[in-house]
């Protein structure tokens, strides 16, 4: 009777916030393979007919939960503390990584036939339309401003930070220190762009 109570009780963003925190687990869990409806729904304490009126598969119900809970940074609007707010994109990034969804990412992505799945749809849903990179959306928001040249704002380049931090976690298991996180930023990529350390 609590469980019914309960069930019919939430309605609206309580459900979907339900319902992707449940999807995150599961795939942590079971893997992208086995991903059912089924196993969603009983963990959210939710029929599967709840999640057909929304979504047409798991995978939807999984791009749609790392969708929602993906951060994105925002960069100072007038564009004066960028290496501030590059270390700030490496601490969001850090952060979201021990979070639901980026541990829900990891699983997918170290996993090779979750991988080969969802890989091309996670980068083109998700992290693309989520304005990319952490580090990618604040030196875009520099470049756009004319801080520094675009030109120099390559792929490797906007990609350097958030490898540094992988990097990171892959050898310690933990977050990087601030420290360590200026140290990327100083050391690494403002260099690649042409700026000193602690450029404006």
């Amino acid at each position: 009777m609590g469980d019914h109570n309960a069930r019919t009780r939430r309605r609206g963003e309580e459900l979907i916030r339900a319902i992707h925190d449940a999807v995150l687990e599961e795939v942590v869990e079971v893997g992208v393979g086995r991903l059912t409806m089924d196993g969603i729904g009983r963990r959210a304490a939710t029929p599967r007919t709840t999640l057909y009126r929304r979504w047409s598969d798991p995978i939807e119900v999984l791009l749609d939960a790392l969708y929602h809970q993906h951060p994105v940074e925002e960069p100072t609007p007038g564009a004066d503390d960028l290496r501030g707010d590059l270390i700030r994109a490496l601490r969001l990034m850090a952060e979201w990584a021990f979070s639901p969804a980026g541990r829900a990412v990891a699983a997918i992505l170290t996993d090779p036939k979750s991988a080969a799945l969802m890989s091309e749809a996670l980068f083109e849903r998700v992290f693309a339309d989520r304005g990319g990179t952490f580090t990618r959306t604040v030196l875009r928001h520099y470049a756009d401003r004319g801080r520094f040249p675009a030109e120099l704002l390559t792929p490797v380049v906007a990609d350097i930070g958030e490898a540094l931090v992988t990097k990171r976690l892959i050898d310690t298991g933990v977050p990087p220190t601030d420290e360590e996180l200026a140290a990327i930023v100083d050391q690494a990529i403002l260099p690649a762009i042409g700026l000193g350390p602690r450029a404006p």
